[in-house]
């Protein structure tokens, strides 16, 4: 079973209609998938998928109200169960160690072909742990700079995650990582390549462990939400920066076009997929399952990957480029046809005005972000 953790540095960037998505595609391709909602805080990916009247759920199998096999549902699509989450629930944002360990020993006992995990935002470490239960796991971001800085942020958190748990308590390194925690800025400050010599002078039996386990740690990227080609160029801002200073390469699973069809599957309970299997997003979300299949059982030594992680940024590069062609000769058609009304032509226009205030509100943000940034020594 391939586990596939779904993640986001901030939230709204769609993680969850991707994952849906995913789920779907890759049942329509044959493969068994167990799709479970983990984002505990707000759940609520029962309706993507146009679940409705859902009584139980994550929360109710871990206060004991229902066994484990009651709350996985059938979707009604294709190869597709789901396990859904409890936004209902108090207190189960954050799982207590005994909680995750049993919730992860049932998720483990599937037969599906793919354990899709749909994580919630941010860098809480009950997401950073579902997160490393797979070295390959996807974090979406979009082109905006507190969503690609949030997705670096939560690429080093990962980094020290995996790095602190390979320590025990009582060892030397686990003792230099409890001095490192009290001093917040030094920490945030340090580069992973100088880290591991320094606990490897201090305790290399267990930095050993840890480079084991960190040399197949090859997490994977997607842009979504994109408007043009050059947001696509986000990508490579956050591989260098993760090359540099977490001494990591990703790959690149490709490039999402922003496309307000997907408000209309969702308002009309359907996966856009479902909804419009034909539209450009449905198509980008394909290609990115058809990567996922071709890559299933790889391994890569660590020239092959620098080289297919190269590929994979091209790829998506190219791709990016074919859709907008696509996308701009699409809108020419409706335009050049007559086939948009004043009506719809004045919403494309109030939807872009409200991008625009939008990305102003943003904007208001961004000086105290990229100083917080700075400052932890990150360059994007």
């Amino acid at each position: 079973m391939q586990i596939i953790p779904v993640a986001s540095g901030k939230g709204g960037v769609g993680k969850s209609l991707f994952s849906a998505n995913l789920a779907i595609a890759l049942g329509q391709a044959g493969k068994k998938v167990l799709l479970a909602d983990l984002d505990l805080g707000a759940s609520n990916l029962h309706l993507v998928l146009g679940i409705q009247g859902k009584k139980d759920g994550i929360g109710t199998f871990l206060t004991k109200s229902s066994e484990f096999k009651d709350i996985i549902i059938d979707t009604g699509y294709e190869n597709v169960q789901f396990v859904p989450g409890d936004s209902e629930i108090p207190g189960f944002a954050a799982l207590k160690i005994y909680q995750r360990n049993a919730l992860v020993k049932e998720l483990l006992k599937s037969e599906a072909d793919f354990l899709i995990l749909d994580l919630g935002a941010g860098t809480h470490l009950g997401i950073l742990d579902f997160f490393l239960m797979s070295p390959n796991g996807i974090i979406i971001t979009s082109p905006s700079v507190t969503a690609t800085l949030d997705a670096y942020i939560f690429l080093k958190n990962s980094v020290f995650r995996m790095m602190n748990t390979s320590f025990p308590v009582k060892s030397k390194g686990g003792a230099f990582f409890e001095k490192l925690k009290q001093d917040a800025k030094s920490m945030q400050r340090l580069y992973i390549p100088s880290l591991t010599e320094e606990l490897n002078k201090i305790d290399p039996k267990n930095t050993e462990k840890f480079l084991k386990k960190f040399c197949h740690f090859k997490p994977r990227l997607i842009m979504n939400m994109i408007s043009d080609p050059k947001d696509g160029d986000k990508a490579s801002k956050i591989r260098r920066s993760a090359k540099q200073y977490l001494n990591i390469d990703i790959e690149h699973l490709g490039v999402i076009y922003k496309d307000s069809i997907q408000d209309t599957a969702l308002s009309s309970r359907l996966p856009v997929l479902v909804y419009k299997p034909q539209a450009m997003i449905s198509q980008a979300i394909f290609r990115i399952a058809d990567k996922i299949l071709q890559t299933e059982n790889d391994n890569y030594t660590e020239e092959e990957f620098e080289e297919f992680a190269n590929y994979s940024f091209l790829s998506a590069e190219a791709e990016a480029e074919t859709d907008f062609k696509s996308k701009m000769s699409y809108l020419d058609e409706l335009i050049g046809g007559e086939v948009l009304s004043a009506g719809e032509m004045s919403e494309i226009i109030k939807s872009q005005q409200f991008e625009i205030t939008a990305l102003k509100n943003e904007n208001l943000l961004l000086k105290s972000k990229i100083l917080k940034a700075a400052k932890a020594g990150f360059v994007l």
